[in-house]
């Protein structure tokens, strides 16, 4: 009897552990929220989409956080752009964020921006496209 009460607790422990890891690791995973329709986007095309008037068409309608700039923050911003056939801005998400507004600064510039839109064959596709978007300061 004395050798079977340390298996039983030995068992009773383990079982505990065991459904203790499965509780936790339900709670770290996170499901991906994809773009729209994510799938009829290419991630690649013969001619890429660019912006009309080049990046620094882009850049200038970009406004500097003010936060940003009283902190001194400096860096840049990865933004992932779901650009249409007709070079329109579908959908923006942040692939890596700055923060200090930046990621919202930056988003507002790409979804204010026109594209020439990308190619496949001559003709127009949808197409995701990601982009770095420096802030840095004068």
């Amino acid at each position: 009897m004395k050798t079977k009460i340390p298996i039983i607790i030995f068992y009773l422990f383990a079982v505990l552990l065991f459904s203790a890891q499965f509780t936790f690791a339900a709670k770290i995973i996170t499901p991906v929220v994809p773009g729209p329709d994510d799938e009829a986007y290419l991630p690649f095309a013969e001619v890429m989409p660019e912006p009309e008037g080049g990046i620094p068409a882009l850049y200038k309608k970009i406004k500097y956080p003010n936060i940003a700039k009283q902190s001194g923050l400096e860096g840049k911003v990865y933004v992932l752009i779901y650009v249409n056939e007709n070079g329109g801005v579908d959908d923006v998400k942040i692939i890596k964020s700055l923060g200090g507004g930046c990621d919202e600064a930056a988003i507002d510039a790409v979804k204010q921006t026109k594209f020439i839109p990308g190619k496949n064959k001559g003709a127009a596709v949808k197409v995701k496209l990601s982009l770095s978007v420096t802030f840095k300061q004068s």
